[in-house]
Order: C-alpha cells, then structure tokens, then sequence
C-alpha cells in the first residue's frame, strides 16, 4: 500500500487557503499540512526552511500573500518581503525536498493595457508595487513547476468584494462602483478545485485560473445584488479617476484573463462566475 501524498498549503488561513485545505482534506489519499500566521513566518528564511525540509511535502501550494494592493503602496519593503523572498525561500525548501511547487500569481503582473483578454504567454508590465512583487515571485520558480495566475477572488471565508457589497447595501441606499475595470471574479472554491487539478498532477507551466464571464466591478456589484435578492439598480456606475480619495495603487483597466493553456490542456473550463456567487452569498446571508 502506497503511502499518501503529503500536501502543505501556505497561506492556510487566508479566504483560498482555508478552501484549499478543505477541499484536500476530503481526499484519504493525502496528508494535508497547512502554514499560516502566527505560528509560522515564512519571511524568516530558517524558519520557512525548517518547515519544509521538516514536513518534506510531496506538493506545496504557496497561496500566502501580502494581496493588500493599496496597502504594499506603502510598505514596499514589507511586499517584497512576503510576496518575494518568502517565495524563494520556499522555493528553496521544494529543490531540497524534491517538492512539486504551485505558486499562486495574479492579474496584476499586466498592465491592463490590452484590448483582449491576457493569455498565459503574453509579456508582463506589472504597474504596482504589488503586482511587481508577485511577478518577483514568478521569477522563483523553476520551469518545471507551476505558475496559476488568478483575479478578483471571493469567496465564504476572508475579506473580499461580495462581503463589502453586502455590507454596503445594508448600510446605504446607492452604491458606486467603477465601471472602466474589468475582469474575472473567481470563487475560492472553484479556484481550489483548479490548483488541485494542477498540483496533484504536478502539472508544469502557466496557467490562467479563474471563473468565466468578464465584468466591470460596477457589474459585478449589481450581480452581488441580484443574488441576495435586491434591486441591482441601486449601484451606480463611477469612473475610477473620479474616485475620492483616488487608490493609491493603480488597478488595470483589463484584468480580464483568458484561461487558454487551461483549454489547450484539454481540463474543462471553470463555472460561470454567478453560480458560485450565488452559493456564496446564500451561504453567507443564511450564516
């Protein structure tokens, strides 16, 4: 009888970490390790050394992130840090260990410049410091292991959009949303099903790994609406340099992301992004 496949998932308290180790635990074949905060700093290179040679994983999942756009404005180092140097140094325990590593990426490396959706190979122009410091993270990873890049993502657990719409039409009758950013929301629980796929089949490359169907956060806003059951006309479109006070990060105008390596691998394309919001928010209105 073959032993299982050991798993650790960083980040595993974040709203995909937490997914993630849902979704991996259901399988009796695994064993599933999870690093997060405050027990574990991945920034601590003999920590995060120890950890991995320690646990000596089959597979790792590096979700752990300083995702705080705005906030990485500010603390540049701190971004590079964590999104950067965590990174190699995990990286470092995979070589050592023989580990597989999925690293979870982003939309931000772009520039959003593109009329088309962004394909895997398309050249990167991060214009943040927090899409500059995940492509850093980018640049840790060997060839033969795995980049997912993903967008907008939501989910039960964690803070996200979903919650801050509900949030907001509970406590105003108008919301306003930018209309000239457009992407693809991705549900945590979907998008642990496809780093999954990815990961347990050690599968090398770039990936693109979202939810279909592109919309504007204005859009997306009213579709958060209509799945609680309000009246979606009460989000108003907003162009974003009419924001007050403005972001401090700039966001891409085109964040959309085309899953083409994910098609051309022949693995079927993920939901429609409004089934799993539907679930999501009638998992969080009944909670």
């Amino acid at each position: 009888m073959s032993s299982p496949t050991r798993l650790l998932v960083t980040g595993s308290r974040g709203q995909l970490g937490t997914e993630l180790t849902e979704l991996l635990q259901r399988d009796p074949k695994l064993e599933v390790f999870g690093a997060d905060l405050p027990e574990v700093d991945l920034t601590d290179r003999e920590r995060a050394l120890e950890l991995v040679t320690g646990l000596r994983p089959d597979v790792i999942i590096h979700a752990a992130a300083f995702t705080a756009v705005d906030e990485c404005e500010q603390e540049v180092e701190l971004a590079y840090r964590v999104n950067c140097a965590a990174t190699r140094f995990i990286a470092d325990g995979a070589r050592r260990v023989g580990a597989h590593l999925v690293y979870v990426s982003t939309d931000y490396v772009f520039d959003g410049t593109k009329a088309d959706p962004y394909v895997e190979w398309d050249v990167p122009a991060p214009q943040s410091v927090y899409g500059r410091t995940k492509l850093g993270g980018e640049l840790e990873v060997d060839p033969g292991w795995t980049i997912a890049r993903t967008s907008w993502v939501c989910g039960r657990h964690g803070s996200n959009m979903v919650k801050t719409v509900l949030r907001l039409a509970e406590e105003h009758d108008v919301l306003r949303f930018v209309d000239d950013q457009r992407g693809h929301p991705t549900f945590a629980g979907d998008l642990a099903s496809m780093l999954a796929l990815l990961a347990l089949n050690r599968v090398p490359g770039v990936f693109h790994t979202t939810n279909q169907g592109a919309v504007s956060w204005f859009e997306f806003a009213q579709e958060v609406l209509a799945a609680a059951g309000l009246d979606p006309t009460r989000v108003q479109p907003v162009g974003t340099a009419e924001l007050n006070p403005p972001r401090p990060a700039p966001r891409p105008a085109n964040s959309v992301l085309d899953n083409l390596a994910w098609r051309l691998h022949g693995f079927e394309v993920s939901r429609d992004f409004r089934e799993p919001l539907r679930e999501v928010v009638t998992a969080l209105r009944s909670g």
